[in-house]
Formats: C-alpha cells, structure tokens, sequence
C-alpha cells in the first residue's frame, strides 16, 4: 500500500513469521485532501485504520484486505488517518487469515483479527504506535501458521531475488516443481498466477525507482530489470499505474 503520508515507519515481524510477513507499518497521513491513491505492488496487506477511510462512498470496515491490485485504487477520508499495516506475500495472507483465496483487490472479511482495533485505536490515540505494532505481533505470533509450503517459500524466494524477472518455467526450476504444479500451488494459496506476482514485483521496483530517481534513463531501467525493451517496460508500467512511467517521472520531478 503506497500513499503520499508524512510518517512512515515498517517494523520487523516476529522470527517465526518471516516467511509469511514481509514487516508491520504504521503511516499517519494528515488531511491533506480527500482522496489519496493506493498504486498496486507485489504484495497483499492487512490494514487497520484509525480515523475514516471510504471506498466508492461506503465505509470500509477496519480491518480489511488489501489484495493484489491490477490498477490504482482511489480511497477517501475525511480527516488526518493513521494506518496500521501487516504486509504479506501473496502466497501466504490467505492461510494466515484462515481465508480462501481469491482476486479481490479491496476484501472485507469477518475473523477474530478484528478485535484488535479497539486497543489499537487506543494506542494511536496516546500516541503509542510501538506498542501497538507490538500488539500485532503478538496476535500473530499466538497462532502462527503451518509450515509455509516449501513449493511455495523456493518460488517465492526465486521471485523476491529476481525482482519479478524471472520466467515461470526459471521459478519452477528454482522450486524443484513442474510449471503445472507450481501455478496450482499459486492459485490455490494466492488466487493468482506466477506471472501475475511477478508482473506487479516488477512493476513495483520500476515504480520505486522512478519515485526516487525520475530522471532515470528509462532505457536503462528497463535492461535492468529484465524487460524486453522500453516499449515493454511502458506498456506494464501504464497496465498498472495508468499512465506511462515518463509521465510517472515528470510528475515526481520539481
């Protein structure tokens, strides 16, 4: 989940989940308007929320899951908001919730998980964002999943490493399984394919590149992160931002 926000932190999960959560985060984003844009990245999160958050008009419970999107997501609020975020790998979110799979770039979801949100509004009201980050972890380390798949972990590990750029057929080499298995194993856990999770990793490292480097050659990036060419780089980056990554630069540029 990518906002503009004025505090950002991520916070290492516990030991025992990291091949199932990437961090925990807390942003604070003032009211600096109503409507602030989530870009798609590679992976999918649990968000809580404390102030007012809303989705074509209609409140969004809190939490709710933010899935693998395939373009922009526009939200609203109507004042300052602090967010508390569990980012996971798509293989992995649904069986940590106990949830099944499924394509949905916004999910609300019923679980016990929600129970949380009043002592985490509690400790954003005091200002206490460790304590409440530390509260997350515990939930989660209370009842930490089965054994990550290790189909799954190899292939994911793969992916990770190689920014998105590598083939399905290189990812199931890498996890010692048949490009058959591996994409039934990935739907089954993510309700996607591999070459979807690995389109938005791409993406994602195109996106982070050009936010913090807009004058990059747009050329060069491509090269690096293994696209065919420009034109191609062009046509994933606009099939996922809506909008070309030169007009993704011009924006992020004085």
């Amino acid at each position: 989940m990518t906002t503009t926000h004025a505090l950002h932190r991520e916070f290492a999960p516990p030991e025992a989940l990291r091949g199932a959560i990437r961090c925990l985060w807390h942003t604070r984003r003032p009211f600096t308007g109503p409507r602030f844009e989530i870009v798609p990245d590679g992976y999918a999160e649990i968000i809580f929320y404390v102030g007012s958050c809303y989705l074509d008009g209609k409140p969004l419970p809190s939490p709710f899951l933010m899935g693998l999107l395939d373009q922009p997501v526009v939200l609203t609020t109507d004042g300052p908001l602090d967010v508390l975020g569990v980012r996971c790998y798509p293989w992995t979110v649904f069986e940590l919730l106990g949830l099944p799979p499924g394509r949905e770039g916004v999910r609300t979801f019923a679980h016990p998980v929600a129970r949380l949100q009043t002592p985490l509004a509690a400790c954003v009201a005091e200002g206490s964002i460790d304590d409440a980050v530390a509260l997350l972890a515990r939930y989660f380390s209370g009842a930490p999943p089965a054994a990550p798949d290790g189909t799954l972990f190899k292939a994911g590990a793969a992916m990770l490493a190689a920014r998105g750029a590598l083939p399905v057929s290189a990812v199931a080499a890498a996890a010692h399984a048949t490009v058959r298995t591996l994409e039934r194993k990935f739907k089954q856990s993510s309700g996607r394919t591999v070459k979807d999770v690995s389109g938005l990793m791409r993406f994602e490292q195109a996106r982070n590149r050009l936010w913090a480097e807009p004058d990059t050659s747009l050329a060069a990036l491509a090269q690096s992160l293994g696209y065919t060419d420009q034109s191609h780089l062009t046509r994933e980056f606009k099939r996922y931002s809506g909008m070309t990554p030169a007009a993704f630069a011009r924006k992020r540029r004085p």
